[in-house]
């Protein structure tokens, strides 16, 4: 790594002499010959480490220097050099966040050393710093929980559009994470340190939703009784994700296909125009394409929409990344129903391969907690699932009322398993662990023979 050093003295002959030496050592060098000068250079970035003289003539000395850049940049190190050396001005220059002092005539080979000691500083948390970014990234990327084919490429796609102003249509069928791709793409973006705005469009009527989405004036409508500032306005910098996009009416596509292309708007019942810097992201279960040709969805708000197009497949379709779901809602609500279940039996595991999620992640998201609701011991069972769950294992289950005598339980189980073996007496009995004879008796006892 190539190191820059500014060099900031009002001697000509100083700082050239230490430009030439700095640079013999493979350093980039400038210089100022003055704080103004050095401040400016400063502000222009790339600079990794400041030598300046603390006495300099001008309105900005070696202090103020020293003063700016640990309160502005704190990870440049500034070495004070001085003619005026004493004890009192060596700690007052350390107190104030110097990284070395030297007094004048200079000991070349001792600032020399100082310097390489404050870079190798310099280098090794420029690299945990980025260490931390690689590691928030990843962490934000993980967010979309996954490891299947299917949502690699959906990845790959997030991480290539995410710092990109391109509008991005996200669809697939209800529950299966279009939200959760839309978070990605923005915690992934230079702008995931500002806002991010849901709007579900669906759950609003046209007029609450032109509100929401564009804002209002006082008195722009009746209750309207102060100013309100809608989403796009609060997104500002940030990104907006329009959920079931393809439920607006005409009207609000029309002001919505304005924002996109000028980047302004008006209020309700406003007249001035705001303008706005914001991504947007939108999401839908409807085939677009199908609305504009039926005349219910603007085509050229589909094509400004549409500039990136991402399809989040169904859970059926990448049911390799069931495990990795299971482990993460059942952490999540075992936490928040105070249990410690360790996991699924292998019943209930196969259940939950086998089941084809027409609710996709949401669907298996609240089997999970209902089941750990249910759940009475460490592992989750057949019987702990929902029905519509349990019944995929292809595994018959006996449902007991509760309240029930021991010899109501009995009839019932005896008279279930003789159903679902067919009347077949010597299966059934094999089945409960008991002889054929015994059987017989119970069916006797329970006046069950002529059913049969």
């Amino acid at each position: 790594m190539k190191f820059t050093i500014l060099i900031i003295d009002d001697e000509k002959n100083i700082r050239e002499g230490l430009a030439a030496d700095f640079e013999m050592d493979g350093y980039n060098v400038k210089i100022a010959a003055n704080g103004k000068e050095g401040l400016d250079l400063i502000a222009n970035g790339d600079i990794d480490l400041v030598i300046t003289d603390l006495r300099m003539p001008g309105s900005i000395s070696g202090e103020e220097v020293l003063r700016q850049v640990t309160t502005k940049m704190p990870g440049i190190p500034v070495i004070v050099l001085t003619g005026h050396g004493s004890i009192d001005a060596a700690v007052k220059a350390m107190q104030d966040g110097a990284y070395d002092f030297l007094t004048k005539p200079l000991n070349l080979a001792q600032l020399e050393v100082i310097v390489k000691r404050a870079l190798e500083g310099r280098e090794l948390k420029i690299k945990h710093t980025e260490l931390l970014k690689q590691v928030s990234t990843q962490k934000k990327a993980d967010m979309v929980i996954g490891k299947s084919a299917a949502m690699q490429k959906v990845m790959t796609l997030v991480k290539k559009v995410a710092d990109a102003r391109i509008s991005v249509l996200i669809t697939g069928e209800t529950g299966v994470g279009k939200e959760v791709v839309a978070n990605a793409i923005h915690n992934l973006s230079s702008r995931s340190d500002k806002a991010f705005i849901p709007v579900v469009c669906s759950s609003l009527s046209e007029t609450l939703l032109e509100s929401e989405l564009f804002g209002h004036e006082k008195g722009a409508f009746t209750n309207a009784d102060s100013l309100h500032k809608g989403k796009f306005e609060l997104a500002h910098g940030g990104t907006i994700f329009l959920d079931e996009i393809g439920e607006i009416n005409m009207n609000v596509q029309v002001k919505l296909l304005r924002v996109l292309q000028e980047r302004k708007f008006e209020r309700v019942g406003g007249e001035e125009p705001i303008e706005v810097d914001v991504r947007v992201l939108a999401a839908t279960n409807k085939n677009l394409e199908e609305e504009v040709k039926a005349g219910r969805f603007r085509e050229d708000l589909y094509f400004r929409l549409n500039g990136i197009h991402i399809e989040v497949p169904p859970l059926r379709e990448r049911k390799d990344d069931i495990p990795l779901l299971l482990n993460s809602f059942l952490e999540r609500y075992n936490a928040e129903n105070g249990k410690h279940i360790t996991g699924f039996d292998s019943q209930a595991r196969n259940a939950l391969y086998k089941y084809d999620w027409p609710g996709n992640i949401r669907e298996l998201q609240h089997c999970v907690e209902s089941s750990v609701v249910m759940a009475g011991g460490s592992e989750i069972t057949l019987e702990d699932l929902p029905p519509s769950v349990s019944r995929a294992s292809g595994i018959e289950t006996i449902s007991l009322p509760v309240g029930i005598t021991l010899e109501e339980a009995e009839k019932i189980i005896i008279q279930e398993n003789l159903a679902a073996n067919k009347g077949n007496k010597s299966k059934t009995a094999e089945t409960l662990g008991i002889g054929r004879k015994t059987l017989h008796r119970k069916l006797a006892e329970y006046g069950m023979e002529s059913e049969e």
